[in-house]
């Protein structure tokens, strides 16, 4: 297992990711894009009527870039609504990484994945059905997701992002408002940020090397070289008499473990696939 690193910092690293499509709302929406933020594990989710890549474009620019700044580097899957022309010129215009996942290896882009995969039942029990209208629910549903303690955090993405714990409507009324000047409270925001965000990274790295561990316990690593015949994994959707790899041997041309370029010998296609999703081709030493 080889987690990523994490970023010294708010907004540095992001991953992107839809969720949909989903019935269609009486306000026309039918996906959900969500911007995951790797440090702080804060979430922005945005109810939108289709997936191409300029509602893409449009939406990061206006929901996010000009919200939170221009993170260095974006994470994604490959897919066209984010690997496209007017996404490039976007990140070359503005000034940012773009690096995409393996193709069928969601895991690259785990923490998006997750969260996706919490959402969907909460927003399920609090839509009204008839209706229809989960989007009016998904920004409380995301509230709640930022403003609860993280497992590998220890704290909320509320605080890690503002410094400060969030009022909630069960908090109870101050009785008193005090009114610090502004440069007092700015030092204490930037002391509090820092011991948040040592403390947090920390608990990040910790949390890396519990899941290396544990991952890597009695799990085969096998490595190749370039030259090495290979078969790789068939998705989708498969019969349960089909073969679970290609017929056809496939040559590795490059080596980028756990990534590797295969190149199929019939037609001279080239791809990027998983280690996961390789498998060896034995030939009797004896023959």
């Amino acid at each position: 297992l080889r987690p990523i690193t994490p970023p010294e910092g708010p907004f540095l690293l992001i991953g992107i990711d839809y969720c949909g499509p989903l019935k269609r709302t009486p306000r026309g929406n039918q996906y959900v894009l969500v911007i995951t933020d790797y440090f702080t594990r804060h979430i922005t989710a945005i109810a939108l009527p289709n997936c191409t890549a300029e509602t893409t474009a449009q939406t990061l620019f206006n929901e996010y870039f000009c919200k939170y700044g221009v993170p260095t580097v974006i994470l994604s899957d490959q897919g066209s609504h984010f690997r496209n022309q007017l996404m490039e010129n976007i990140k070359y215009l503005i000034g940012y990484n773009h690096i995409y996942s393996t193709p069928y290896h969601p895991q690259t882009n785990g923490m998006v994945e997750r969260f996706n995969a919490t959402f969907i039942p909460q927003i399920s029990k609090l839509q009204d059905t008839e209706d229809n209208n989960w989007d009016e629910y998904l920004q409380a549903v995301v509230f709640a997701y930022n403003t609860g303690i993280h497992k590998t955090t220890k704290y909320s993405p509320y605080e890690l992002l503002y410094g400060r714990l969030p009022r909630l409507p069960f908090n109870a009324r101050p009785t008193y408002y005090s009114f610090a000047k502004p440069n007092d409270y700015f030092e204490q925001l930037r002391k509090t940020l820092r011991i948040y965000h040592q403390a947090a990274r920390h608990h990040m790295i910790l949390q890396n090397e519990n899941n290396i561990n544990r991952y890597n316990r009695n799990r085969f690593d096998p490595k190749y070289k370039v030259g090495d015949k290979v078969l790789i994994r068939i998705h989708g959707n498969r019969r349960k008499l089909e073969p679970k790899f290609s017929p056809i041997p496939k040559v590795i041309t490059q080596v980028h473990h756990p990534i590797y370029e295969v190149q199929d010998e019939e037609s001279h296609i080239s791809s990027n696939v998983h280690v996961a999703d390789v498998c060896p081709i034995l030939i009797d030493q004896y023959l």
